[in-house]
């Protein structure tokens, strides 16, 4: 039997402080939008992930709340994934974490939300730079939402445009009364390396569904605890 080759640590370790520019997020908001955010935002969505880097942030869940018919919907939403919190547990961890979608051309993102009792929820969906609006988070079994870009008070806003159901080269747009509604996640600096990620999502028969709001910052390993 072979002993097993060991591993270069010095090849394979993460490239510290490589920063390479992501001119995505800038092109589609425009040079006058992309002006009006703070340096910090811009910074974060002005950078790509290498290959094997992961770029982490962590926090903590500061407020969630959700009406009877949003709690229903979070619940059927298992079936995609659970892309929405699936509970109103707040004082809990929280992580997201951002890697390159290499084969889709965009990012994946990774969030994870503690809770008071039981294993944290994950929640996995692609932003692609693609489609009507130039943006698609893909949240599972083919279903995503185009979104549009906005900047209100120096905050960045993802604001959903339209629903579709993918598969293969076929693209159904969701008619509007069959969408869940109207969603708008939230990119708040709070300075100090801090920002807010809020989540809201509005019905227009149902009223509020969901607004949950978490607290997070950089982590870069190495830094003092």
């Amino acid at each position: 039997m072979n002993a097993a080759r060991p591993i270069d640590a010095a090849r394979h370790a993460p490239r510290a402080g490589v920063t390479v520019v992501d001119p995505r997020f800038r092109q589609l908001l425009g040079e006058a939008g992309w002006a009006c955010l703070p340096p910090a935002v811009r910074a974060r969505f002005g950078r790509k992930a290498l290959a094997t880097q992961t770029i982490s942030y962590v926090g903590e869940i500061v407020e969630c709340r959700m009406s009877r018919p949003g709690w229903l919907f979070a619940q059927a939403c298992r079936l995609v994934g659970a892309p929405l919190p699936l509970g109103t547990d707040t004082g809990v961890a929280a992580a997201v974490c951002v890697t390159e979608d290499a084969g889709g051309g965009g990012q994946f993102w990774t969030r994870q939300y503690g809770r008071h009792a039981g294993f944290p929820q994950v929640i996995h969906s692609s932003k692609r730079f693609a489609g009507p609006t130039g943006l698609e988070e893909y949240i599972g079994l083919g279903f995503g939402i185009a979104l549009r870009l906005r900047v209100e008070s120096e905050a960045l806003y993802f604001d959903s445009d339209h629903y579709f159901w993918r598969f293969g080269p076929v693209r159904l747009r969701l008619p509007r009364w069959l969408a869940p509604g109207d969603l708008s996640i939230g990119h708040v600096d709070c300075d100090r390396g801090w920002f807010a990620f809020t989540l809201a999502l509005d019905h227009p028969w149902f009223g509020a569904l969901i607004h949950q709001c978490g607290l997070f910052t950089e982590y870069r390993p190495g830094d003092a605890s």
